[in-house]
């Protein structure tokens, strides 16, 4: 079985123009790294023209579509019905999308499948990552 779940989503960018552009995104979520979820923004959708994935907890993305969340990089937040709002603030500025909160209920409900919510302390494998980290030291 893997351990790796993948899902496509459309984001709509929130822009000044009147109207909001839509760019792919992917959700990505590895049983082996069980508290996180990245998201991943094609090069031509970003203003570095490279690939940009940001990574976060599960729960806030899991809590941010009932009430806002987060006060860091990542912030989400409900917008209306069947919309979550999601932010992500760099140095270089901040990105707003609006993404349909079914396709992240549908990518909760896999990633819950893999790793239950409460369990994901039974997934980390600590003597791996503690090897890891000491073996370059």
């Amino acid at each position: 079985m893997s351990t790796v779940i993948e899902q496509s989503v459309e984001a709509r960018l929130v822009a000044a123009a009147p109207r909001m552009a839509d760019i792919p995104a992917t959700l990505h979520y590895d049983g082996t790294d069980p508290f996180a979820v990245r998201m991943t923004f094609p090069a031509p959708a970003t203003l570095e023209g490279v690939d940009v994935c940001w990574t976060f907890a599960r729960d806030l993305l899991a809590a941010g579509m009932e009430a806002p969340e987060g006060d860091g990089d990542v912030r989400v937040r409900p917008y209306g019905y069947g919309r979550t709002v999601m932010e992500f603030h760099a140095p270089e500025g901040t990105a707003v999308i609006h993404v349909r909160s079914g396709e992240l209920r549908r990518f909760l409900e896999a990633t819950s499948e893999l790793v239950p919510t409460g369990l994901e302390h039974l997934h980390l494998d600590l003597d791996h990552d503690l090897a890891e980290l000491m073996r370059d030291a």
